[in-house]
């Protein structure tokens, strides 16, 4: 969905805040976070997508590590699933569906959580997810709008999914980017969220559908900062930047950018096809997350000791009244 139209409305509801609920919908946060008591908050997130794969399997680990990144990025432990399901009956076998939900759940059960249920709809086009409940330490909550003056920036999966799923699409690319799509998509962010167990991260997100720039944008925006990003410095899939150059942009970039607007700043001296990586549209993307700088590097050791090829892309840079990005 558009993200300023999305914005517009949910800004529109009246909402009630009982004291225990932690993160509700007045922020731009990942999930809802309710307290339970002084050791325990409960997280509520739910995701669903299309298809971006033409194995029904791989789709079904996508998805399914798609919805559970929301827990991680809060810093919580995904406990249940439920199953959201549109299928079309009529135009599709029951082996598809079969095959999906078998994927969802062997990314379920990779993540230490257990599938409870679920809901289904007959539907036109083809849409799978979770609803995923997690718990965290409330000391431990991680939200968007926690950055602090001098953190630096860390980017745990390599952008440019869209790029790829349009260049697959278009049958543009092969094979190996389709393998390298359903590589980065499916791989859960639990890994990442461990690592940072033993450090002092300030805020989290997930890069997903509003692209780097947008959730980069989110965060500064809640924080009230000013974050100036090294574009050289981004992690990128082999071969998204070649697609950019092509002009194989997912609609999805163009409205990223128009939702960031002035707040994002692209400097000159950015290549145009990274300067459009920052706003493609993420599937199943990576944390970002903000932490002190003197922990960074031992950060990303731990990490690449977790098979986490992450990287510093970024400083929190100084205060902002409204949130702004530069990439530089």
């Amino acid at each position: 969905m558009d993200p300023g139209v999305l914005d517009r409305v949910v800004k529109g509801l009246k909402v009630t805040r009982p004291p225990e609920l932690l993160v509700g919908v007045d922020g731009a946060d990942d999930a809802g976070v309710y307290q339970l008591s002084g050791e325990t908050a409960l997280i509520q997130t739910l995701d669903f997508l299309t298809p971006v794969t033409d194995s029904p399997y791989d789709f079904g680990r996508i998805a399914a590590a798609n919805s559970l990144s929301d827990v991680y990025a809060m810093g919580g432990r995904p406990l249940t699933a439920m199953n959201i399901v549109c299928f079309p009956t009529d135009s599709l076998p029951e082996e598809v569906l079969a095959e999906t939900l078998a994927g969802g759940l062997e990314t379920i059960h990779e993540s230490g959580a257990c599938l409870v249920g679920g809901h289904s709809v007959d539907d036109a086009e083809f849409k799978y997810g979770l609803s995923v409940t997690g718990v965290v330490h409330p000391k431990r909550l991680l939200t968007n709008g926690g950055a602090r003056t001098g953190d630096a920036l860390i980017l745990t999966k390599p952008l440019g999914s869209g790029l790829l799923s349009t260049a697959i699409k278009g049958q543009v690319a092969g094979a190996e980017a389709s393998r390298l799509l359903v590589e980065v998509c499916a791989a859960l962010n639990k890994s990442a969220a461990e690592a940072l167990d033993t450090f002092h991260p300030t805020a989290c997100t997930d890069v997903t559908g509003f692209g780097f720039a947008g959730h980069a944008l989110e965060m500064a925006r809640g924080a009230k900062k000013r974050f100036v990003v090294s574009a050289s410095s981004l992690p990128v899939m082999e071969g998204a930047l070649e697609y950019a150059e092509m002009g194989l942009l997912p609609a999805g970039a163009y409205r990223n950018r128009d939702f960031c607007g002035t707040s994002v700043e692209v400097f000159p001296s950015v290549p145009r096809s990274l300067a459009d990586l920052i706003f493609d549209p993420q599937t199943s993307g990576g944390l970002l997350v903000t932490l002190p700088a003197s922990e960074a590097e031992s950060c990303l050791s731990v990490m690449k000791g977790l098979g986490v090829e992450a990287a510093v892309v970024g400083e929190v840079a100084g205060e902002s009244s409204c949130g702004s990005v530069e990439c530089i």
